[in-house]
């Protein structure tokens, strides 16, 4: 076992790289690094304001992306909703990332989308995430006429450590009875934490997740490996047979030499064996996270998520 496997070695070290990000964010300031994300894609405009969502685990910031006015369909007042998860490891808090993939959608999807500043470990780790995800997408789903959307109307997405708290809101949305979510989006997902990254194969020989990030964030984020296999952490993982019957329909993208790849290839027949699986696409030459770098294959993937959410929504 790596001294990274080690809870109080990860949650130092989860802390450590925090406060280095925020370090760095700070130095950067002045050279406009929020600006530099903000100018991607400058056809889709930035149409923003804040808000704060009350939860159990601790008041969420999100950030409520506006759709362009008069996108609504005829007979239909306010817009659907999509509320995004940010990815990270479940440790960093990186929601301007998404900034890119919001206006798109936003534009794309002609939908209101709330992105939300969730709670990270290792101050909050499992079940805290999942739960607080939950508990901001019932509160989006039931404060539409204040908040300008349709909360009938809703759907949920996530890239990496996003995409597994997405997954984990579509299931207790499942078991809880609500509320209806018309579509999860898993973009390139982790869904078996209780598979060590070690075992894991990916299609290159150096993907861009390696054995230490996984002990790293997963240590930090599940520090008892017995609760790495709960169906809210690990839903491809063989030891979770429950019936997803009625669960959202889900679009999964993969990437094709992602570490992650597998499992995410394993939910998408397990959504597909349940009928809840609208597509699946398996994004050909790319690694985790290859949307923050490559605009062109990010403009496919995003124009994909937002036709698949306008789908969703009947925009």
């Amino acid at each position: 076992m790596s001294l990274l496997a080690r809870p109080a070695v990860a949650s130092l070290a989860a802390r450590s790289l925090q406060r280095l990000t925020e370090l760095a964010g700070r130095r950067s300031a002045g050279r406009g690094s929020t600006a530099v994300l903000h100018a991607r894609f400058p056809e889709y405009p930035r149409d923003v304001r804040q808000l704060t969502v009350p939860t159990s685990v601790a008041p969420a910031r999100v950030t409520v992306y506006r759709p362009p006015t008069g996108q609504a369909p005829a007979g239909q007042a306010a817009p659907a909703v999509h509320v995004n998860f940010h990815g990270g490891g479940y440790v960093m808090a990186q929601t301007e990332l998404d900034d890119a993939l919001c206006r798109f959608v936003a534009v794309e999807a002609g939908v209101a989308v709330v992105n939300v500043d969730y709670a990270v470990a290792p101050q909050h780790p499992f079940p805290a995430p999942p739960r607080q995800a939950f508990e901001v997408v019932r509160w989006v789903a039931g404060h539409g006429a204040a908040g300008g959307w349709d909360g009938a109307r809703l759907t949920v997405g996530g890239q990496s450590a996003g995409g597994g708290l997405a997954a984990a809101v579509a299931r207790q949305a499942l078991e809880q009875g609500g509320p209806r979510i018309a579509l999860q989006v898993l973009h390139y997902p982790p869904l078996d934490l209780a598979t060590g990254a070690r075992d894991k194969r990916a299609a290159v020989a150096r993907p861009v997740l390696r054995p230490w990030m996984a002990d790293l964030f997963d240590t930090a984020y599940v520090p008892d490996p017995r609760l790495r296999a709960d169906p809210l952490v690990s839903p491809a993982h063989p030891s979770d047979t429950a019936d997803l019957t009625g669960i959202a329909p889900a679009l999964v993208i993969t990437a094709e030499h992602d570490l992650l790849r597998s499992e995410g290839e394993r939910y998408a027949a397990r959504l597909r064996a349940a009928g809840a699986l609208t597509g699946h696409v398996d994004v050909p030459g790319v690694d985790h996270g290859y949307d923050v770098q490559d605009d062109e294959q990010a403009r496919q993937s995003y124009m994909l998520i937002a036709r698949h959410v306008r789908d969703a929504t009947g925009q």
